[in-house]
């Protein structure tokens, strides 16, 4: 395939590759969140973003785009959404970070649990991974057990070991602790009963997102809560992305049941980082002070009550409770869906590249000639529709895509998918794609080895960091 270099929109990142070639001589892999890496991005086309507005961002070379993922999934109401700013605002103007406790971490947890309706006690973090492994160790703590069983077919719960050590990334993590961690299948309750079976009496935990489709199959989640409780397991129901998503924090009336625990995130405060663990209280005080049981270490971090982010916690639940947030995502997105699909009946490609997921989270497929999921396929689409001003690792909405966003969306697809139709035609992206194809964010290998110049003292922080250097792909 043609080197990146000679992609004809290469000049248009040149600010963003200077930042790249800096970036990795500094942090390692480049980035700090491993689905921001350059591996998910189109060579020619590393992206970064100097500011947000709405559902549009401009990179650091002055390239505007309609933004889809909309921050991995944590901004629903779009970037710098005024309300949640005024109130950040305001609360940095009171200060925040204090010795004691601030009042309003009691308003903002009674705010939550308002909002959520089932759960009766909430701990708030400022990371997913620290909500889900704090309901591993309720759930061990309180069963006395040390098995943790996990949906395999759920990409990511934690960035802790208990869940890391099942995937791709596994390496320094001991064998001893990966055994302490089951899978079972999505959806098949009675496969469940199997695997809790097989381990009886060592399961502390069930978890697993609700879904990550449109909804469960019928009653399958009330059902493996009874699998789980049959078996002396916790239920846990990871919501980090369908709460304030899919629903306004209560899940009920979606799932057909409420967990034991669970963690929430992401669109919990438009972007800003709160986490929280939430469940029933006998769980929870056993991460408390009333209990004469051996205590817990739950959750216990200096950031983890923020002021700023708890108001706009509090400013995001308030929206949500007044405009019916969810309800908005998913007319947006089944706009976006719509204009997707016709994109790909007008090139031809409609089973190449399908469009799937609940409307609120809606992902699309990349198939080549012959059907087959392809990395090189998904990158050439992401490369053309980059090169015309559409960011989309997925078509994650928030409430702030306009009509005027669809639009631009619809246009931007039907020219990338006339160049994906080439390829399908061809039965190869060779030619069309530049630079090397985008990876699973978690996989074993690397693949990939960026000859980064070495860091010195002068160009750590110095001015030869921010000179422009090709990142050239070697043999790993």
């Amino acid at each position: 395939m043609p080197d990146a270099a000679l992609d004809p929109d290469y000049p248009r990142f040149a600010a963003s590759r200077a930042h790249q070639v800096r970036a990795h001589r500094l942090i390692p892999g480049g980035v700090h969140t491993y689905a921001r890496g350059d591996d998910q991005m189109p060579e020619a086309m590393p992206v970064v973003v100097a500011a947000g507005d709405g559902c549009r961002v401009r990179d650091l070379d002055g390239n505007r785009y309609v933004e889809y993922g909309m921050g991995l999934r944590a901004v629903t109401l779009g970037y710098a959404h005024p309300e949640v700013t005024a109130a950040v605002e305001a609360a940095l103007r009171e200060g925040t970070g204090f010795t004691r406790p601030a009042a309003r971490e009691a308003e903002a947890a009674e705010a939550f649990l308002d909002a959520v309706g089932w759960a009766e006690r909430v701990k708030f973090a400022k990371d997913g991974s620290s909500a889900t492994t704090a309901a591993v160790t309720l759930a061990r703590a309180a069963t006395g057990r040390d098995l943790v069983a996990i949906c395999a077919d759920h990409p990511f719960l934690s960035q802790h070991e208990w869940f890391i050590g099942t995937t791709g990334m596994a390496a320094g993590i001991p064998r001893a602790i990966r055994d302490l961690t089951v899978t079972f299948p999505y959806g098949d309750a009675d496969a469940l009963d199997a695997v809790l079976a097989a381990h009886a009496g060592r399961v502390a935990a069930v978890i697993m997102e609700p879904t990550r489709a449109a909804a469960p199959p019928d009653g399958y989640l009330a059902a493996a809560r009874g699998v789980a409780h049959r078996h002396g397991a916790v239920f846990v129901l990871d919501e980090m992305i369908t709460g304030f998503r899919y629903h306004s924090g209560d899940g009920r009336p979606l799932w057909g049941v409420a967990p034991d625990l669970a963690s929430f995130g992401k669109a919990l405060a438009n972007g800003f980082s709160v986490s929280a663990l939430a469940g029933r209280a006998d769980l929870m005080d056993l991460g408390g002070l009333a209990t004469d049981a051996d205590r817990v270490f739950l959750l216990s971090s200096t950031h983890g009550s923020e002021t700023h982010a708890l108001a706009a916690m509090q400013a995001t639940l308030r929206i949500h409770a007044r405009d019916d947030v969810p309800a908005q995502l998913a007319a947006r997105g089944a706009a976006v869906r719509a204009a997707v699909e016709a994109a790909t009946r007008a090139t031809g490609t409609a089973d190449h590249v399908p469009v799937s997921g609940h409307d609120a989270n809606l992902v699309f497929g990349t198939l080549d000639a012959d059907g087959a999921p392809s990395q090189a396929y998904r990158t050439l689409l992401l490369q053309e529709l980059t090169r015309r001003g559409v960011l989309a690792p997925s078509l994650v909405v928030s409430t702030a895509h306009d009509d005027a966003a669809v639009e631009a969306t619809a246009e931007a697809f039907e020219g990338a998918l006339a160049v994906y139709r080439r390829a399908l035609d061809a039965g190869t992206t060779d030619g069309l794609l530049f630079g090397r194809p985008v990876q699973p964010a978690l996989r074993r290998r690397a693949g990939l080895v960026w000859s980064v110049p070495a860091p010195n003292a002068t160009q750590v922080g110095g001015d030869s960091a921010d000179t422009p250097v090709p990142l050239t792909p070697s043999a790993p």
